[in-house]
């Protein structure tokens, strides 16, 4: 069980996991899927099958130490996503990849309080300048920017009504 909440602990100590994220990356094998040479990939690096019990006991105890909480990772990757310029849908579907649930997010969302409408209007003009285009084929290059950063077709037409 060292070794396994040795891996959990450098993997919480990078960043923030979801439970069900440090859960896939735990029951893989050391190393991955990246490239080597072929001494390395020579060498025996397998270890023994890693148990449900033992994964459960890790689980529990980083959950304890509150070094694993979903409440808490789902606040910070949206406040973080939502910086970057992302919208609410395209970073609801990221959590759910991510696997936590509808209330989580729900909740996320609801501490984080963003106006996604001045957030869409602040990332088109980084994009496009201000004043936003009107011509009909520039807007659309407008509006599938912003519904490719995952702005809802309602925030992406308020920013046009307010000019």
């Amino acid at each position: 069980m060292t070794s396994l909440l040795d891996r959990a602990v450098r993997l919480l100590s990078q960043r923030d996991h979801s439970e069900a994220e440090l859960r896939r990356k735990l029951g893989k094998q050391p190393g991955g899927q990246r490239a080597f040479s072929q001494d390395f990939l020579a060498a025996d690096f397998s270890t023994p099958d890693i148990s449900s019990a033992e994964l459960e006991q890790v689980i529990d105890y980083c959950r304890q130490k509150d070094w694993l909480n979903d409440n808490r990772f789902a606040s910070v990757y949206v406040s973080g996503r939502s910086k970057k310029g992302y919208g609410e849908q395209k970073i609801r579907m990221e959590l759910m990849q991510k696997g936590l649930d509808r209330e989580i997010i729900d909740a996320a969302f609801a501490e984080a309080d963003i106006d996604q409408s001045a957030q869409a209007q602040a990332v088109a003009w980084k994009k496009f300048g201000q004043p936003l285009p009107t011509e009909r084929l520039e807007k659309i290059k407008v509006q599938r920017f912003l519904l490719s950063r995952g702005f809802s077709i309602a925030e992406i037409q308020s920013i046009y009504i307010n000019l």
